[in-house]
């Protein structure tokens, strides 16, 4: 029988498996001066890996092909705050790391040195990326021939890593929850105050109604 704290970290690697099994990756196509930006929600202190690679349109074989060396990419990341975290020319083919410190919304932002790469003015480029968040940004197999670890040592060291980024989310939820409780009561007081604002208005337009109604009767000897 599985004693249930076993169980408990067993469901919290499966957990973990469902939210992280994806990696995130996409082609898009950027134009000469077009920049390409993407979202990226992080919990703080998440080491993320990006890999591009870029791909110049052909006009005679009508395809998309490698591009050369000459072709660079300018990656820039800002965190939740703008605050640039990243900011660096990369060559045609790359990968670009950064680890948060805040959680929230990393901006990830994407173009080409196309001013300084004459062949490409006008053209079309795609590019290819691979953007791998927490414990799927680390490379096991480099890990263990480094450390010299066996497969079960090594095994253990993925469920560490792995259990450590469920909780690295799980204080990001809570982070969440906690920006999305002060805006909310943020927004409830302002909608009592202006609420309060319009009752006070209304009974000084009510007051002063019936003041000039008052006086109007009376100029005319009414009452």
């Amino acid at each position: 029988m599985v004693p249930l704290r076993m169980r408990s970290c067993l469901s919290s690697v499966l957990l973990l498996n469902v939210f992280y099994s994806a990696v995130s990756s996409l082609y898009f196509h950027i134009g000469e001066t077009e920049k390409k930006c993407f979202i990226e929600e992080i919990p703080d202190e998440t080491m993320i890996i990006g890999n591009y690679r870029t791909q110049l349109y052909d006009k005679q074989k009508e395809e998309y092909l490698p591009a050369t060396q000459g072709l660079g990419m300018f990656v820039e990341v800002k965190d939740p705050d703008e605050k640039v975290i990243l900011s660096r020319q990369y060559g045609s083919e790359g990968r670009f790391t950064f680890t948060s410190h805040t959680p929230g919304e990393h901006q990830i932002c994407l173009h080409s040195n196309s001013s300084k790469f004459s062949l490409f003015a006008g053209g079309m480029l795609r590019v290819h990326l691979d953007i791998q968040v927490g414990e799927h940004a680390n490379n096991y197999a480099e890990i263990a021939a480094k450390d010299k670890l066996t497969e079960l040592q090594l095994r253990v060291r993925q469920l560490v890593e792995q259990v450590d980024q469920i909780q690295k989310e799980q204080n990001y939820q809570r982070y969440r929850e906690e920006r999305f409780r002060q805006t909310s009561e943020s927004t409830n007081q302002r909608v009592l105050w202006w609420s309060i604002v319009q009752t006070i208005i209304l009974v000084a337009i009510g007051i002063w109604q019936m003041r000039h109604l008052k006086s109007f009767f009376e100029a005319k000897k009414l009452v």
